[in-house]
């Protein structure tokens, strides 16, 4: 196997690998979101990816066994990232027949030490149950905040 920062040839397979990473995180999408997102994927990719999207790919011969993503994102600099750079964990994700094999590990190690070469202040997840263990492995921590997480969501269910 192979580990490698993925390519714009990958961009079908990195799309395909989100479908599959969707269904597995929210269950039944309906046909109609399931499409929209089908479809904007890969544009997205190609617009973003090795600008501020930096996926991880570990390769199998010509199968995409696993992927993460590195989103980065530059904020108004303040106590908690002086820099103003900061990195947002997406889409871990390996196949079914290749877990438990250490490949997310070796994805997120690679993920890391990019968002070390880019001189991220902090890179942050939301973990799932599943995941937990294996990104406190890693060194990531519980974030303890005074602050709520909030969200204002812009389009109605029919437009989703």
């Amino acid at each position: 196997m192979v580990f490698e920062a993925a390519k714009k040839s990958d961009i079908p397979a990195l799309a395909a690998l989100r479908l599959a990473y969707l269904r597995e995180d929210c269950g039944a999408i309906p046909p109609d979101q399931y499409a929209r997102i089908a479809e904007g994927l890969p544009s997205y990719f190609q617009s973003r990816l090795n600008r501020d999207l930096f996926a991880f790919v570990c390769r199998d011969g010509d199968v995409l066994a696993g992927c993460c993503l590195l989103l980065v994102v530059r904020k108004p600099p303040s106590p908690a990232f002086v820099g103003g750079k900061t990195g947002t964990v997406l889409n871990v994700y390996t196949r079914p027949g290749y877990r438990k094999q250490g490949i997310a590990g070796e994805l997120l190690r690679m993920l890391l030490k990019k968002a070390a070469a880019l001189g991220l202040d902090r890179v942050e997840l939301k973990a799932t149950d599943a995941g937990y263990p294996l990104y406190r492995s890693l060194g990531f921590e519980e974030d303890a905040s005074k602050y709520r997480p909030m969200k204002y969501v812009l389009l109605t269910e029919d437009a989703r």
